[in-house]
């Protein structure tokens, strides 16, 4: 039952809560499913309608007498704008807050150009889709991004990352937020990757591993249905994960024996260059493998047992019941994914493996935003953050 400790429009946002799964009830309906007074409710319900949370369904509901008006969630009462921004190429849309897309987009657009020109393009272009879908600036509810890089989650500022020259500390919620008029927040690319793959395609799932491999490596951890970060936002970073077989070579970050630097779709395009196969990203390996070419054939087959000596530890360590493999690379499929599971079934532990899933994204280049939306639309709809917005004062 819903406590009236907090007064009846404070307990606004844990009724919405309820009602976020879609399905009409009547005001009996609600009563007897919250235990809260029939005046408690129709304070709140009124504080629902007035910001339009929700709206009462076109079709009455009969039992027998007079049809008694039910009330839905309002998916179309705000928009939410995302954005998955990789290391070569980005994925933009605007979507209701059921994360149903309403438009979309996908650019080249190489994420070292400094953030000033990346985030420049990326407003933007969400203008033009607003437009585009006839929504106005004061309908956004929240503004989602991705980035190819560790983040700290509590400022949405990326810290030391890699790939992105000019990035370190820049102020993208602020950034972005001055010149959208929405709040923004900001998250590492894979960690939202997960987050739309458990919502949309696993969210049965209690403990879901997403691992990416594109021009990197890294994995979003879901425990216990729940986004798990770590204390500052660094955890899931798998790609620079030290491995026996990349001792001498050096990675991007400037360690040396890095995963990411053997196994990343970045490593393995260099060494078919240096074989005289022409591969200028992770994109071409992938071209190559399912043209039949047996270099790229054994390449990514060999990435995929690199990832999958590291995942079995975790695996262990974890014991996630699915893991989802995404990014570029995992669109060779059955390549890298029988390199994976020979490595993790092999090396973990029975009772971990014993009901272990491993599969290839069902989102594919959609998870990013999809997660993206859904980082907003659990932050924008959370009771308290809903309880704020009916009652500002």
């Amino acid at each position: 039952m819903l406590s009236e400790a907090n007064g009846s429009i404070a307990g606004a946002g844990a009724l919405l809560n309820i009602m976020r799964d879609g399905r009409a009830r009547t005001r009996a309906e609600l009563i007897q499913l919250t235990g809260l007074a029939r005046s408690t409710l129709a304070q709140r319900l009124d504080a629902l309608l007035s910001r339009q949370w929700i709206v009462p369904t076109e079709e009455a509901i009969s039992s027998g007498g007079r049809p008694a008006v039910a009330f839905t969630f309002n998916r179309t009462a705000r928009v939410v704008l995302a954005a998955d921004l990789g290391a070569t190429h980005a994925r933009v849309a605007v979507t209701d807050l059921g994360t149903t897309v309403l438009a979309e987009r996908a650019a080249e657009v190489p994420i070292d150009r400094g953030p000033e020109e990346t985030l420049g393009w990326l407003q933007h272009t969400f203008e033009e889709m607003l437009a585009e879908t006839g929504h106005r600036p004061e309908e956004i509810c929240g503004i989602g991004v991705g980035l190819p890089g560790p983040v700290e989650h509590s400022s949405g500022r990326p810290v030391n990352p890699p790939i992105m020259p000019g990035w370190d500390g820049f102020p993208v919620p602020e950034w972005l937020g001055s010149r959208l008029g929405a709040p923004v927040l900001v998250d590492n690319d894979v960690n939202i990757m997960a987050l739309g793959e458990h919502w949309a395609a696993r969210p049965e799932a209690d403990h879901l591993i997403f691992v990416k491999i594109g021009t990197g490596i890294g994995c979003g951890i879901i425990s216990d249905r729940r986004l798990h970060r770590g204390a500052q936002g660094a955890a899931g970073d798998i790609g620079h994960i030290q491995v026996a077989s990349a001792l001498d070579t050096v990675c991007r970050c400037g360690n040396v024996g890095c995963l990411e630097a053997v196994a990343s779709g970045a490593a393995i395009s260099a060494k078919l260059c240096a074989a005289g196969v022409t591969a200028e990203d992770s994109r071409d390996v992938v071209r190559l493998v399912r043209g039949g070419n047996t270099q790229a054939v054994q390449l990514i087959r060999q990435a995929g047992r690199e990832v999958g000596d590291v995942l079995a530890s975790i695996v262990n360590f974890f014991n996630p019941s699915v893991i989802v493999v995404g990014g570029d690379i995992s669109e060779a499929g059955e390549q890298v994914l029988a390199g994976l599971r020979e490595v993790i079934y092999s090396r973990s532990l029975p009772l971990a493996t014993q009901h272990l899933t491993i599969t290839g994204s069902e989102l594919g280049d959609r998870a990013g935003v999809i997660g993206a939306a859904v980082m907003v639309i659990e932050h924008v709809l959370a009771p308290g953050s809903v309880d704020r917005s009916v009652n500002p004062a």
